[in-house]
């Protein structure tokens, strides 16, 4: 069984920054893509930032300059830094993650419970 618990949301002014952490726990052999997902209020989860297994990182281009994604292996852990927060980014972040939970090396993806950022203007 795997568990994803996220941590770092909150409210914050616009041009502010938060921190965003998502650990993984449980039997873990690997982690493959780890991710971040926005879901605006009203609207679908769409994809913001992913970083893989060798930390090549890609972003929406409505957070490029202002979001950095990274990753520390050993505490299976993925993090989203934000800055230049704005009102739009409001809404609740999930993290996405590919995860190997068996020697035979299957992967399996697993979403957190999401934290919610609210910025206001």
């Amino acid at each position: 069984q795997v568990q994803l618990v996220e941590s770092g949301g909150g409210l914050v002014q616009a041009g502010g920054s938060l921190r965003l952490s998502c650990a993984a726990s449980g039997t873990i052999f690997g982690i493959n893509t780890m991710s971040w997902y926005h879901q605006a209020p009203g609207k679908q989860r769409e994809l913001v930032a992913i970083i893989d297994a060798n930390s090549g990182t890609d972003y929406a281009d409505s957070v490029k300059g202002r979001f950095t994604i990274s990753r520390d292996n050993a505490k299976n852990t993925v993090y989203l830094q934000m800055n230049s927060l704005k009102p739009e980014d409001t809404g609740v972040y999930y993290c996405y993650n590919q995860i190997q939970t068996t020697i035979s090396g299957r992967l399996y993806y697993y979403w957190g419970q999401g934290t919610q950022v609210t910025v206001s203007s």
